[in-house]
């Protein structure tokens, strides 16, 4: 166990995994405006350290090993509460939760989101606006199942996030290899299930996602986004766009939806980050995540409302009240993620400067020279690059996000041939010295 013997004094709250700095260090540094932090991680910190009260080296994935490790850290600094932003280890931290019985969702509440079909069952028995769904343990299962529903579908995994593995299926003729995609992929410290696919009606329209908490039984949005899908059949996100005016955030139906969701769910005591399509018979859940969002969405929320991300987050793990700042101006903000047009090695990546263009708040490489992409099924989150920008208005901020994702370039050569048999590639960023904060 690592110390800081200049901060050892007063109680901690324990973060579980730090994630990737370039998407997840605005939200370590939030966390650290609120309450002295103690991570626990795999690895050494370093771009970690200037944020942290102290540190263990241990194994995030293993709650026993987790649950020893706060055991020896509470000999010494109390333990505030658990923070936990890495959908891999959500449930290895309600671990912790329970165990000192802190503030947060403890192990069956994050199982119930985890679990997609858990999810479903849920919320069907609270009559919660959804796709009807089913889990399959074979193509003949999924096969039944499509019989039943009728085209089009989307198949995906039960555990998976952030899109993997799922398929749009708008005819028969594609549910053999829409099955053996959503069967495919995987990710280290995310549970497997013998009944592994999910066979689901097509909830068709535009997508959004909250990032919120329930508060006094009610659900009350944080920062909510409209999300770019592409790549049909498949739905890689390339793009969100969080509008602080947006009416959807004074939406009764939507409000309503949320609220008997996160009941079901026992989603309480942590901001969660939940999917939703807005049909043309009203919104649709699709998935609740018990974390905050990725892809930088809370990101743009603070540029957007002021809200601090982290602290909030914090916050609701501390068991504090969770309030929005009142910003003096706010303003539209979106990201662009650049895809490749196909599967490719780098050569480089060509961002545009900060000043050259207007309403341009950041432009990042994800990727160096002599990295793979690959576009799904053979690969997902392949991005090579993002621009955020903001603008006063949605169509302006808009305007601004086509014109920096024209001035994102990408110099490359094909990519190594895969073997038949070869799984999904799922690309991440790099540790960056740039990271959004």
């Amino acid at each position: 166990m690592d110390s800081f013997p200049e901060r050892a004094s007063g109680g901690v709250l324990v973060v579980v995994g730090s994630g990737i700095r370039l998407y997840r260090e605005y939200l370590l540094a939030g966390a650290a405006r609120e309450h002295p932090l103690w991570l626990f991680d795999t690895d050494e910190p370093t771009w970690q350290s200037p944020y942290l009260a102290g540190f263990t080296r241990v194994d995030t994935s293993d709650p026993e090993a987790l649950v020893a490790s706060a055991r020896e850290l509470s000999a010494v600094r109390r333990i505030d509460g658990v923070f936990c932003f890495s959908e891999a280890l959500v449930e290895p931290a309600a671990a912790l939760v329970e165990e000192f019985g802190l503030p947060g969702m403890g192990s069956e509440a994050v199982r119930n989101c985890r679990d997609k079909s858990r999810t479903r069952t849920l919320l069907a028995s609270s009559d919660v606006g959804q796709p009807r769904s089913v889990a399959v343990s074979s193509y003949d299962e999924a096969a039944r199942a499509a019989d039943e529903f009728g085209f089009p579908l989307v198949l995906k995994p039960r555990g998976l996030a952030g899109s993997l593995g799922v398929v749009l299926v708008p005819e028969p003729a594609g549910l053999v290899d829409a099955y053996r995609e959503a069967a495919a992929p995987n990710y280290p410290g995310v549970p497997t299930f013998e009944a592994s696919v999910l066979v689901e009606e097509y909830a068709d329209g535009p997508e959004i996602s909250v990032d919120g908490l329930l508060v006094d039984g009610v659900y009350r949005p944080l920062v909510l986004a409209r999300k770019k899908v592409a790549m049909e059949p498949y739905f890689e996100e390339t793009g969100h766009l969080v509008d602080p005016w947006d009416p959807l955030l004074s939406s009764g139906e939507l409000l309503r939806l949320l609220t008997d969701a996160h009941r079901a769910l026992g989603a309480t005591g942590t901001i969660t980050h939940t999917e939703v399509r807005l049909t043309a018979s009203g919104p649709r859940l699709i998935e609740v995540n018990a974390r905050l969002g990725g892809g930088l969405i809370p990101f743009l929320g603070s540029l957007a409302t002021g809200i601090d991300p982290g602290r909030c987050g914090a916050r609701a793990a501390l068991g504090r009240p969770v309030e929005l700042p009142v910003a003096e101006s706010r303003q539209v903000a979106g990201i662009h993620f650049a895809y490749p047009p196909e599967d490719c090695t780098v050569e480089s990546v060509r961002v545009p400067d900060r000043d050259a263009l207007p309403g341009l708040h950041q432009a990042i490489s994800l990727v160096t020279p002599g990295d793979v992409l690959r576009l799904p099924p053979r690969g997902y989150i392949s991005r090579y690059a993002y621009a955020i920008c903001v603008a006063d208005t949605v169509a302006a901020c808009q305007e601004r996000l086509e014109r920096a994702g024209a001035a994102l370039g990408l110099e490359h050569r094909p990519a190594p041939a895969l073997t038949t048999d070869a799984e999904p590639e799922l690309a991440w960023a790099p540790v960056s010295p740039g990271a959004a904060r």
